[in-house]
């Protein structure tokens, strides 16, 4: 599937920032999240939304606020697009 160009750049760096023993599975894990994200929507192309919700959905609690961190450190804006959600 095709990405927005911006959001793949800064879903690449985030990815570099992650310990490299956790780097596949979540690369791996989170881009077929995107993607199906980006599907639920009828979208032909995986935009920064996507990709946040696959974040949010996808990550074990343990590692979520180093996710969280790591997020703001790469330039994704979670906060408008409703994340984190109110439980």
């Amino acid at each position: 599937m095709i990405w927005e160009a911006e959001t793949e750049k800064k879903f690449k760096s985030l990815i570099s920032k992650i310990p490299v023993f956790h780097r596949h599975i979540t690369e791996s894990v989170v881009r077929a999240e995107a993607e199906k994200n980006a599907c639920g929507r009828n979208c032909g192309q995986v935009e920064e939304s996507d990709v946040i919700g696959a974040f949010f959905s996808d990550v074990p609690s343990p590692f979520y606020s180093m996710m969280v961190r790591i997020l703001d450190q790469t330039g994704f804006d979670y906060k408008k697009y409703g994340f984190p959600k109110k439980q």
